[in-house]
């Protein structure tokens, strides 16, 4: 048998203390319920655990946190875990009953397993696990309840989650579910099922966001992949109601409104891991339409390494990062990947000696040790004066969402003034257009000129699925271009996108960020200092070895990781050298 792995969520020693003593101590039980509960024990012989939640004495909540927190082994809450198909196909429901676990995600390529059980140690299910997977499984454990678990078995074995599947349960009238209440509480109903597969599909895609849109007589689901909306299905209007209901149910949003706008949150397991999703409810002429943003934590804290930068511009970006107090912005239009950008620094500068402090609109990726205010949830605090605020809590580091009017603006480089390393987001078409931006907003030019560390404008660009893509010489057109830009390019082959099964017919998988780096000299400073315009900055910060926004462009279709195409789709290629607006 191999070596059963656990994922614990801390590195503190177990409890060896009985599950009784440990409830009696912390006084989620009495004296009397534990003696009554061992004096059942004694006559039916079960796990003491199972025994105090069938008396009513504790909830599988208490019991599952308990479990947890003596063991150092992560839980999981089955009420809010979306299990996937291809899981539920690998295991069957023989060997889950038989040993009281279901399983929450197989991944073959990992030779990886995720499984929800009563029992941190249940080597006998392990074995049979292995034996059902392959010798070379790794399996993971998440404490559930038993009963939660058997609950689960229930409500998923002998239900399919396929979306096929799941609409021809409803078309063929096997059960209500067109109709709003039958959404409520009852998992058993297709369109619960509904929701919850295409949910999974959608992450499971790669989605970053999943559109229902209602038109006249039908639904339109839209997922975006890599960053453009994809039509996935069209659904009669009918189903629309329940599955709005179900969705808002989910959010905690009010399901009695809909004339009005909404925003909510909420968090499930999918693919073994938690997601996030941010919720929006807006009425149109058809009905609500609903847009969930879906926040992967674990792709959205990456390492500054891995963002695929030039050494160039990693070198621009330490500079910024390392002087010790002054304003850094991120700039470029929403979905182009600043919040990335930004938790990305965070986390290269986080550390034990420094106190990290953000004010975001809402908290996309909670992070441990910086201390996070969502200012959504917080409505009597904005942007400028939860900067006060923040002062006066001893930060060394500040991170502010966005920069939007002149207050937020006046007292993010106040902080700046006052030794403090101060990171925002402005939305401006280029780095050097920030610098317009910031004047606009009322910012005395020496005061910015002295305390803006630097600038960095981004995009974000599809990059080329590997299976599918071919090569060819480029056109004249494609010559001509290049050449505006001072490329030779005929002794070059381009890439082209084909479109193949992996990428879903795209010929793209995946994206990577295109980024300028404006670091400010003594020159730069200067000009700001006396209000030159974008054309004069543009023309300095280029005799500095400044690299444009289509420069790095075309840097990557030559590289062959992207087209031309779609490089132009993002980022303006019509004038060459011209001054940023």
């Amino acid at each position: 048998m191999s070596t059963l792995a656990i994922n614990a969520t801390t590195s503190r020693p177990h409890d060896r203390r009985p599950l009784g003593e440990t409830l009696l101590q912390t006084g989620l039980i009495g004296d009397d319920q534990l003696r009554t509960a061992l004096l059942e024990q004694t006559l039916r012989p079960r796990p003491l655990g199972r025994i105090l939640v069938e008396l009513g004495f504790i909830s599988d909540a208490t019991l599952r946190d308990t479990l947890s927190a003596r063991l150092g082994q992560r839980t999981i809450d089955l009420q809010r875990t979306v299990i996937d198909t291809a899981a539920l196909a690998s295991v069957p429901e023989t060997l889950a009953r038989t040993h009281a676990i279901i399983p929450l995600h197989v991944d073959q390529a990992l030779k990886q397993a995720v499984i929800a059980s009563g029992e941190a140690h249940d080597l006998i299910a392990i074995d049979a696990l292995q034996r059902q997977l392959g010798a070379d499984y790794r399996i993971e454990i998440r404490l559930a309840s038993e009963p939660e678990i058997r609950q689960a078995i229930d409500q998923h074995y002998g239900h399919t989650l396929q979306i096929d599947d799941i609409l021809h349960e409803i078309e063929t009238g096997s059960s209500d579910s067109r109709s709003p209440a039958s959404a409520m509480d009852k998992p058993e109903y297709p369109v619960v099922r509904l929701i919850d597969a295409l949910l999974a599909d959608a992450v499971k895609q790669g989605a970053s966001d999943l559109h229902f849109e209602p038109e006249a007589g039908f639904l339109r689901i839209r997922y975006r992949i890599d960053g453009l909306l994809r039509q996935i299905r069209v659904l009669h209007h009918s189903y629309w109601p329940a599955m709005a209901i179900r969705i808002k149910i989910l959010a905690g949003l009010n399901i009695a409104e809909n004339r009005s706008p909404q925003d909510g949150r909420m968090a499930l397991n999918l693919a073994g891991r938690p997601i996030d999703f941010r919720v929006s409810v807006h009425p149109t002429l058809h009905g609500e339409n609903i847009v969930l943003r879906i926040l992967d934590r674990h792709k959205g804290i990456v390492d500054l390494d891995t963002l695929g930068l030039t050494a160039s511009q990693l070198a621009h970006i330490g500079r910024m990062t390392r002087r010790p107090e002054g304003l850094t912005l991120i700039t470029g239009p929403t979905g182009s990947g600043k919040t990335t950008t930004l938790y990305a620094l965070l986390r290269q500068l986080d550390h034990e000696h420094v106190n990290i402090m953000t004010l975001e609109d809402p908290v996309e990726y909670p992070m441990p040790r910086v201390r996070q205010t969502s200012m959504g949830e917080t409505a009597r605090i904005d942007f400028a004066s939860g900067v006060r605020a923040m002062l006066r809590q001893d930060p060394d580091i500040i991170l502010i969402g966005e920069i939007r009017d002149s207050e937020t603006a006046e007292m993010a480089l106040r902080a700046a003034m006052t030794g403090h390393q101060v990171f925002s987001t402005l939305h401006t078409r280029s780095a050097i257009g920030a610098i317009a931006r910031l004047l606009d907003l009322g910012l005395h030019p020496d005061i910015l000129a002295s305390n803006l560390s630097g600038v960095i404008g981004q995009r974000l660009i599809r990059r080329l699925c590997p299976d599918c893509c071919s090569s060819s010489p480029p056109t004249d057109q494609e010559r001509a271009l290049f050449a505006q830009f001072g490329i030779a390019a005929s002794e070059h082959v381009l890439a082209r996108a084909r479109g193949c099964a992996r990428c879903g017919g795209s010929g793209f998988r995946g994206r990577l960020a295109l980024l300028e780096t404006l670091t400010l000299s003594d020159t730069l400073e200067a000009l700001i200092a006396t209000r030159a315009s974008a054309g004069e900055l543009n023309h300095h910060a280029r005799t500095e070895g400044f690299i444009t926004l289509a420069e790095d462009g075309l840097r990557r279709v030559m590289e062959g990781v992207t087209t031309l195409d779609e490089v132009g789709r993002v980022v303006d290629l019509t004038r060459p050298g011209a001054a940023p607006r």
